[in-house]
């Protein structure tokens, strides 16, 4: 059962990221894994924070959630600290915060209480000055784990699937993390639009790219991924795609992104 989390006003060394969007198949969990990784392989110490009750990115960095006693839930339900629920991974520079179906009544078990935006927020305090970098894998909603992620980050991140309907809902999410920052988290931006399955063949990938650039502008990436089978194939071997085939097409995308990440950090841009 949830009880309330104690917040602290600290002062945040670890820039903190949710990746989200409400549709799902757009390449978040690929995006949060790969993104997570690749930033681990440049040196900076990293933390992925599987928000997602599905579960995917801590299956998909090679931990079977039905084998963990800790995970983000029970660190939510003050049953662990966040430390007892982080787990190492293979990937360098990269700990885990896994998920479980548990997480599914957290959803309900949050609707009554007080501060229900900021117990993540408040839970993962104590941590954020261990890692240069915290990405979080949101569910695909925007229900309220996607709430306390948008309240406990500083940016975010943008999945956009180059495919019919990729713009419908956007709207739905900028306007709630406009409605985040004017009321729980005044840090909080738009990091970028990542533009994903990106066929060059495809004239409509074309098309959805321009739409994006012409209503987001220079807060889409260059960076920009490609359809690539090895990014399907590694989530089944619980490998990022840079450990299962660090020369493929879809690994150096995602390091071209982490690089970019980087760069929008240390300008200011995110």
């Amino acid at each position: 059962m949830l009880r309330p989390a104690r917040y602290a006003e600290d002062d945040v060394v670890g820039r903190v990221i949710a990746v989200t969007n409400q549709k799902g198949g757009v390449g978040k969990t690929t995006t949060a894994v790969n993104l997570s990784a690749s930033l681990g392989s440049l040196g900076k110490s990293v933390l992925l924070l599987d928000l997602d009750p599905q579960s995917n990115s801590t299956s998909g960095v090679g931990i079977a959630p039905a084998e963990l006693i800790h995970s983000v839930y029970t660190m939510l339900a003050g049953g662990s600290s966040p430390t007892e629920s982080i787990r190492s991974t293979k990937a360098s520079g990269l700990d885990i915060l896994p998920a479980t179906r548990d997480l599914t009544g957290a959803e309900v078990e949050l609707v009554s209480m007080e501060n229900r935006e900021v117990m993540l927020k408040g839970r993962i305090a104590e941590i954020i000055p261990k890692y240069d970098y915290i990405i979080v894998d949101c569910p695909p909603s925007l229900g309220l784990l996607t709430l306390n992620a948008l309240s406990a980050c500083e940016g975010v991140i943008i999945p956009l699937q180059c495919e019919y309907y990729a713009m419908e809902g956007l709207s739905a999410l900028v306007e709630t993390i406009d409605l985040v920052r004017a009321s729980l988290n005044d840090r909080l931006t738009l990091d970028g639009v990542l533009l994903t399955m990106f066929d060059t063949r495809n004239s409509i990938c074309h098309q959805v790219a321009d739409q994006a650039r012409q209503f987001f502008g220079d807060k889409v990436f260059r960076t920009v991924i490609p359809r690539n089978v090895r990014l399907s194939e590694s989530p089944s071997f619980g490998l990022p795609v840079l450990l299962y085939d660090p020369g493929s097409r879809g690994a150096q995308s995602y390091l071209e992104l982490a690089r970019e990440v980087v760069d929008r950090s240390a300008k200011g841009d995110a």
